[in-house]
């Protein structure tokens, strides 16, 4: 059996929104360094860039746009200029998404909407100019939604009303997406990560109990490093996942597997 080029990506062009955050520049360097010429975008147009300009220094081919997820004007610009600078699209990887915190009685409409329209709207529409491309270029592709742990589990204790139900409905996004598109050889999948050890999670070690609560409740006994998550988006967009869609992987260390 020829497995030399499972996870080859070279002559792919990747577009990463969300690609200079934690979990994003992983995956960016990850998807560079297999092969993929890759297209970063955020809101922050400069840091997006200086990312593209530190690959292309290593080598790799690399771009930078900048693009506001709470806009779906800039949502298809933004893939559309990522789509000329490659001149092809072949992979999506969305690592866009937030969080803020409110229990049930303190959610307000301005903020509840805020997380449906960065965390679900916008994989919507990002979703959709890709595969205009892919579709076009009648050579199939690869598309990831990055979600998590709490696609499928509610969090104890605290406010998770918006962030646990724009990400559960991520997970149905990804199946009718994986259907829709499955006659154009484009699978559609999702990464489903706990808690990854990047600078967001300085938030959950300024409260020492609730890390080690949540430390306690991973049965490998550690949180997601970005290799992590960089090894299973890999696995998503390589020829390694020609017949996988629709699916959601989670990488909880077992979480999932006790509750």
């Amino acid at each position: 059996m020829d497995t030399d080029n499972l996870f080859d990506l070279k002559g792919k062009a990747a577009f990463i929104p969300g690609g200079y955050g934690g979990i994003g520049e992983a995956v960016a360097r990850g998807l560079a360094a297999a092969g993929a010429t890759v297209t970063v975008a955020g809101r922050d147009g400069s840091k997006a860039d200086a990312l593209g300009k530190e690959l292309t220094a290593a080598g790799q081919r690399a771009f930078g746009v900048a693009m506001d997820a709470n806009k779906v004007a800039s949502i298809r610009e933004a893939t559309d200029k990522a789509a000329q600078h490659m001149g092809r699209l072949d992979i999506l990887v969305n690592c866009i998404g937030m969080n803020r915190e409110q229990k049930i009685a303190d959610v307000t409409e301005e903020q509840f909407d805020e997380i449906y329209r960065v965390n679900l709207r916008s994989a919507m529409f990002l979703a959709q100019q890709a595969a205009k491309y892919q579709v076009e270029g009648k050579r199939g592709g690869k598309q990831v939604q990055m979600l998590s742990v709490r696609s499928m589990l509610g969090m104890r204790g605290y406010g998770y009303s918006a962030y646990c139900s724009t990400k559960g409905a991520l997970v149905m996004l990804v199946k009718q997406h994986a259907l829709e598109l499955a006659a154009n050889n484009i699978q559609v999948n999702g990464v489903a990560p706990t808690v990854v050890e990047t600078a967001m999670a300085g938030n959950w070690k300024k409260d020492p109990g609730r890390w080690e609560a949540l430390l306690a409740r991973i049965p490998l006994g550690r949180v997601a490093q970005p290799r992590d998550i960089v090894g299973a988006t890999l696995f998503f967009c390589a020829p390694a996942s020609d017949f996988v869609t629709g699916q959601v992987l989670y990488l909880d260390g077992g979480i999932t597997a006790t509750q």
